[in-house]
């Protein structure tokens, strides 16, 4: 099974790397921990690369797009539409994230994973569709278990292609409409 396999090849992080980096942070001309996140973050990467001065040339910010049944609640104030629209837009280069990707030298990837309508060809689009848009949470479940193993071994698939083409690190969003809903909801359930 992809996500075993997966879970199986993340191992721990490089303590010297991040003892390294840490060291360096600490060297540099400025108050020790003045950049807060941003020192904690290089740390930590460094720990994941294992390189105390990690190389970041290749970057990708993966967008996954799919629709939300409890968009049917009312709950949103744009109709479902918006999702494909949305797409293509990212697609033509044209919404704030490729703005922002091309600002830091990202790529943007643009993933069909569950946009409820069908759409157009696009050399770069990326179709991994589970099905087109997830049930209403309000009414039951989003998803059968199996739709979401699918879901999460269809990220994995796009970031291993994304890797095969070159790959030092990845962003990651979501577009569809009540995209928050269902984080909103994740966030609530009882442990």
């Amino acid at each position: 099974m992809l996500l075993e396999q997966t879970i199986s090849q993340i191992g721990p992080l490089d303590e010297a790397a991040m003892a390294a980096a840490r060291a360096r942070q600490d060297n540099l001309t400025k108050p020790r921990g003045s950049l807060g996140r941003l020192e904690a973050l290089s740390i930590h990467m460094a720990g994941i690369t294992g390189q105390a001065q990690p190389h970041i040339a290749h970057k990708a910010i993966i967008t996954m797009a799919g629709d939300h049944g409890v968009v049917a609640e009312g709950v949103n104030a744009y109709p479902q539409e918006v999702t494909a629209q949305m797409v293509y837009n990212f697609l033509r280069g044209g919404a704030g994230i490729n703005v922002l990707a091309r600002h830091v030298g990202a790529r943007v990837v643009v993933v069909d994973m569950g946009v409820a309508m069908t759409l157009q060809p696009h050399p770069e689009l990326v179709v991994k569709k589970i099905a087109p848009g997830t049930h209403n949470i309000a009414r039951g479940a989003a998803m059968t278990r199996q739709q979401a193993l699918q879901s999460i071994e269809a990220g994995i698939a796009v970031v291993e292609a994304e890797i095969a083409r070159g790959l030092d690190i990845v962003g990651v969003g979501e577009m569809g409409v009540c995209f928050s809903m269902p984080g909103a909801a994740i966030g609530a359930a009882p442990p």
